[in-house]
């Protein structure tokens, strides 16, 4: 009915500009713009009706909803339809309006691009189209725009090169936002045309080459607000923009630029806010700067500025915020600091900056963030600091010697955020920190604090991150530590501490890294660990813990990592979970843990047993007093007594031996039954070689045997007929070629792999037997294999389809719809593929070996979660002939650790360690692990340890992906150089890379919760 509707109105919109063109142009000016809107409707979803009163029976569209007219011409003047929740397509119809000066689409639904006929409406004034879907190229109308003064098609889905007469007639144009899109190549010279343009908004995009300032950029005078931030723009930026007199606002982060900041930067006088960081910016901070007196927002981090830390900072008086982080600034800090009375952020970190941190710095009023972590600061922390209204304070990793100052309740009633790891802290911790209600993050790790655990931590309501790691703290664990209820990470290894586990730490349901490590604490293991569903890590090893392990703790499914040894722990490991796939050094050195993988005694808590009186069944009660007193016995009941006991022993003897022996004839029975039935097996085979009898026949036929016991009687008693052919094949690899394939009548369609038969499991029995090992792998991050289908001369894998494709085509098969993976993805994509392979490397004896990581065999599901397929394929042949190596090194170059190369073949899971190291530089830098160029090729693990090295790995890392944060992107890229390490055993296990990954990515996570 709409579609028709929609007809009908094209068509009356048709038949008016007929009839105007017959009978001129006042004969129907009323009703255009009614047509031009209702026509412009027609190609809208509306599901909140916010457009009903747009109604074809009114001759004038002046008393519509969002519609604004002209009051003497009755003309249309202006539309805005901002955050109406409309949809579709952006149509045809609005050139009837030509009187049109104001429209304004934003924060809707609308797709498609922008219809070319809006050229024709030459009255508009300002268009803004901005938070919608639009796709396609940047309008090339827009240049014919003379009275156009206002252009926003920000936050769109927008692409390609923006043309060069793009502001070919901008006479009029003040405002030009483009951010938000997919915009590239070169930012167009004619933007300098723009003779009264004040704001400029190219941010977001992939511009890319040198912007050209001279000339361009900076010869618009009248430009207030600058932001080119994340792009791909280089090159240096010149001194010029002295003469964009107007200037307040200047964002250049996100790029490339290298060099020296302009000298002439301090020439602007009205310049409020300067945004440098995340470049290449070389030499010292301009001194220039200094007489920017309204300076408010000052960043130049993430860059490589050198020089010594300017004094002259406490001047600009107007200060807010400062960013200095991450450079190679020197020196102290000036005295003078406490000047800055507006400071409100104040970030110095990862720097060399050394001295005593300013007394004066008291006096910052309105301070919330301090940030001096990662230099050389000595001395004492001034008590003011904590006597301020602070949201975050990091000093942490520097040189700090004294005690913890003591707090006062302003900090209380503020305080989220406390870090003073990895100094030489001492003395107590401060009972008054508890106090802090906002408190979500405390670290006074890596100190030499020496006092009792605080007995207040339940005053902490909202406390996730508790780390109090290789101090001196004495005393009890308290019992009301997880009072708050959100207490995720609980670190207190590495102190004297005493007493049992409280059992109160099943209140701590919340908690998913607990460490109590290289302590003192003894007693039982509480058994109210179990209640810690959310628990991943565990770590208790190096205490005087005693007991049996709590059997329900086996019951902890999401538990990764556990270590208990060195305690004092007997007896039995928990069933299920982690506990039975832990390695030798996770429960060594206890008493009497009972594992295959100890030699040691294995002690068991069982009561004794049950030890009958031999007289005991006598009369019922003559052989016993009322005292139960036994009765002395005569000499020959001794002797019968001890004849009795004699003949039980040796009976049981003589069972025994019987025992084994009967085991040991029908071991050899069975044995030689599956020897006659092996050679009469290669004897069918023989058989169905050379002659076409029946039963060879069927033999040849083969059989799909499926896993799943639920599946339908057709799929377990039917014979397939497979179609392998090029039609149907989707891959290829070393182990062989996949193709997409239907089962049985309902067609469900299945990925089958064709394996190579040189050097399978000759024998179904054994191929069955590995199969189904590998069937029994059953993990969210791994494709599920289903079954198999088995002849002499063909072997099939059957396994789950993934219709969403592979991480390679995410990565490098770029096509039309290709969005790259941001960071979350992937990072995303690192842990789960982490968690896939650990979960084969630990929860089978032996380990399943994958073999052949790379991007092509990690699969994504419709949530971009990853899933492992084709592991374990090496345990289907005798043996790893020269063929298959070779293909490996040609399928996937860069991906083989180098021990296969150059040492008899030893797969183990350090082979996969490396392939999942490269998979992570591949992930993270969006380029190949060897690239060959004209004169040299390009070795990627070797290329990001050479720039690590130099102090530049962040300039490795996908500009594609966007924002990232650096914190979590540069220890992934550190890990993924260990694990590439050549010696295979400086490589970590996949269960600690897990748990690297996971310390990496939930800190941050949970402060962002807390905060």
């Amino acid at each position: 009915m709409k579609s028709f509707f929609s007809v009908l109105i094209f068509a009356t919109f048709l038949l008016a500009t007929f009839l105007r063109g017959c009978f001129g142009e006042e004969t129907l000016q009323l009703n255009d713009d009614v047509l031009g809107l209702l026509v412009f409707k027609s190609a809208l979803q509306d599901p909140w009706r916010n457009l009903d009163s747009w109604n074809e029976d009114d001759n004038s569209p002046c008393g519509w909803k969002f519609v604004k007219c002209n009051l003497k011409t009755g003309r249309v003047t202006e539309i805005s339809l901002d955050g109406l929740g409309l949809s579709g397509k952006f149509g045809r119809g609005l050139e009837k309006l030509r009187f049109l000066k104001v429209l304004s689409l934003s924060n809707n639904k609308i797709s498609g691009g922008v219809n070319p006929e809006l050229a024709l409406v030459t009255s508009l004034e300002r268009l803004n189209l901005s938070r919608n879907n639009l796709t396609g190229e940047i309008p090339s109308f827009l240049d014919n725009m003379s009275s156009i003064q206002s252009i926003d098609v920000s936050q769109n889905s927008l692409s390609g090169p923006v043309s060069d007469t793009m502001f070919g007639n901008c006479t009029a144009l003040r405002f030009v936002s483009l951010s938000g899109n997919f915009l590239e190549g070169q930012i167009p010279g004619s933007v300098g045309r723009c003779a009264v343009l004040n704001h400029l908004n190219l941010s977001n995009n992939r511009f890319s080459g040198n912007p050209r300032f001279s000339g361009g950029i900076w010869s618009l005078a009248k430009l207030r607000t600058l932001d080119l931030s994340n792009n791909a723009l280089s090159g240096s930026v010149p001194v010029g923009i002295a003469v964009v007199h107007n200037m307040k606002q200047v964002f250049l982060n996100g790029n490339q630029f290298s060099g020296s900041l302009p000298d002439d930067i301090g020439l602007c006088p009205h310049v409020n806010t300067l945004d440098f960081s995340s470049n290449r910016f070389t030499e010292r901070v301009p001194e220039s700067l200094q007489r920017l007196s309204s300076l408010s927002y000052l960043n130049l981090s993430n860059n490589l500025l050198t020089g010594d830390f300017p004094q002259w900072i406490s001047t600009l008086t107007s200060l807010e915020y400062i960013d200095f982080s991450r450079n190679y600034l020197m020196g102290s800090l000036p005295m003078s600091m406490g000047d800055l009375k507006s400071l409100k952020f104040l970030s110095l970190s990862e720097n060399k900056l050394n001295g005593t941190i300013p007394e004066s710095m008291r006096d910052y009023s309105s301070l919330t963030v301090i940030n001096l972590s990662k230099n050389g600061f000595n001395g004492s922390i001034p008590k003011g600091l904590f006597n301020m209204n602070l949201e975050e304070m990091d000093l942490s990793r520097n040189e700090l010697s004294g005690p913890i100052p003591s707090a006062s309740s302003k900090i209380f009633e503020s305080l989220q955020m406390l870090d003073l790891s990895d100094n030489s802290l001492t003395g107590e911790i401060p009972a008054e920190i508890s106090l802090s209600s906002k408190l979500g993050y405390l670290n006074l790790s890596w100190n030499h604090l020496e006092s009792r655990m605080p007995s207040e931590l339940g005053y902490f309501q909202n406390l996730s991150v508790l780390d109090l790691r290789n101090n001196g703290l004495i005393g009890s664990v308290p019992g009301d530590i997880c009072d708050s209820g959100s207490m995720a990470i609980l670190q207190l290894d590495g102190n004297s501490l005493t007493g049992p586990i409280p059992v109160e730490i099943g209140n701590c349901t919340s908690l998913y890294l607990l460490s109590l490590s290289h302590n003192n604490l003894s007693g039982p293991i509480p058994r109210t660990m179990s209640m810690l569903n959310n628990l991943k890590i565990l770590k208790l090893e190096f205490n005087e813990l005693s007991g049996e392990i709590p059997q329900d703790l086996g019951k902890l499914e999401n538990l990764l990592i556990a270590n208990v040894s060195y305690n004092r722990l007997v007896g039995r490991l928990p069933p299920g979970g982690i506990f039975q796939t832990l390695d030798a050094s996770a429960i060594q050195g206890n008493l009497g843990i009972c594992s295959p993988l100890l030699k040691g005694p294995c002690k068991l808590n069982v009561p004794k047993p049950l030890v009958l009186d031999p007289f005991a069944y006598g009369s019922r009660g003559g052989d016993r007093d009322e005292n139960n007193r036994q009765h002395p016995s005569s000499s020959t009941d001794s002797t019968n007594f001890r004849h009795h006991r004699f003949l039980s022993v040796s009976s049981l003897v003589a069972i025994s031996a019987a025992a084994v022996i009967a085991v040991g004839v029908i071991v050899i029975t069975l044995l030689n039954a599956s020897a006659r039935r092996k050679i009469s097996y290669i004897e069918n085979a023989l058989e169905s070689m050379c002659s076409s009898s029946t039963r060879s026949a069927n033999l040849a036929a083969g059989k799909l045997v499926l896993f799943d016991s639920k599946s339908t009687p057709d799929w377990l008693s039917t014979s397939i007929e497979l179609i392998l052919n090029k039609a149907t094949e989707i891959g290829e690899g070393v182990f062989g070629t996949v193709y997409k394939a239907s089962l049985g009548r309902e067609g469900t369609v299945v990925a089958i792999k064709k394996l190579v038969t040189a050097n399978t499991l000759q024998y179904q029995e054994e191929f069955d037997r590995e199969v189904r090992i590998l069937g029994k792998a059953r993990h969210p991050h791994l494709i599920s294999l289903r079954g198999y289908y088995w002849t002499p001369h063909l072997q099939l894998l059957v396994s789950d389809y993934a219709a969403e494709g592979s991480l390679q085509g995410k990565l490098h098969e770029q096509t039309s719809s290709f969005v790259p993976l941001v960071w979350p993805q992937r990072f995303k994509i690192v842990l789960g593929t982490a968690k896939g392979l650990a979960y084969l490397h630990h929860s089978f004896r032996p380990s399943i070996i994958h073999y052949n990581i790379k991007p092509c065999n990690i699969l994504l599901d419709e949530n971009l979660n990853p899933k492992i397929s084709d592991f374990g394929l090496a345990r289907l042949l005798t043996k790893l002939d020269k063929h298959v190596v070779s293909n490996r090194f040609q399928s996937a170059p860069g991906y083989v650790a180098p021990e296969l190369a150059c040492q008899s073949l030893r797969v183990n899971e350090k082979c996969d360690v490396y392939g999942f190291g490269v998979l992570i530089l591949e992930l993270v830098t969006g380029r190949r692990p060897v690239e060959y160029g004209e004169d040299n090729v390009v070795i990627l693990s070797d290329h990001v340890r050479v720039l690590l090295e130099q102090g530049n790995v962040l300039d490795c890392v996908d500009p594609g992906m966007g924002e990232y944060p650096q914190e979590e992107v540069l220890p992934v890229l550190k890990l993924a150089l260990v694990c590439t390490s050549q010696i295979p055993s400086s490589r970590p296990s996949m269960a600690e890379v897990v748990q690297i990954l996971q310390v990496i990515q939930t800190p941050v996570a949970h402060r962002v919760e807390a905060f």
